[in-house]
C-alpha cells in the first residue's frame, strides 16, 4: 500500500517538474527577489545584531547620564 502512494507521489512531483506551473514559481520567486533587492531591507539577522548594539548603547548612555547627575550634584553641593 506504501509503495503505491509513493509511486503517485512521485509521479506527480515528476509532473509538476516538468510543467509551466514549476517554470511560473521560478519566474515569481525571481520577480520577487528582485522586489525585495530594490527595498531597503535587512536580514533577520542583521536586524537582531543592530538591536543588541542598540541595547548596549543604552545602556552605556544610562550609564553616563546617571554618572554626570552624580558630578553635577556634588559640584552643587560643594
Amino acid at each position: 500500500m506504501n509503495q503505491i502512494f509513493t509511486d503517485i507521489q512521485s509521479k506527480i512531483n515528476e509532473a509538476l517538474e516538468n510543467s509551466p506551473a514549476k517554470d511560473l514559481e521560478k519566474n515569481v520567486k525571481a520577480m520577487m527577489s528582485q522586489g525585495f533587492a530594490k527595498l531597503d531591507l535587512v536580514t533577520r539577522e542583521e536586524f537582531d545584531i543592530q538591536a543588541q548594539v542598540l541595547a548596549k548603547t543604552r545602556a552605556k548612555l544610562e550609564a553616563l547620564e546617571a554618572r554626570v547627575a552624580a558630578l553635577e550634584a556634588s559640584l552643587k553641593s560643594e
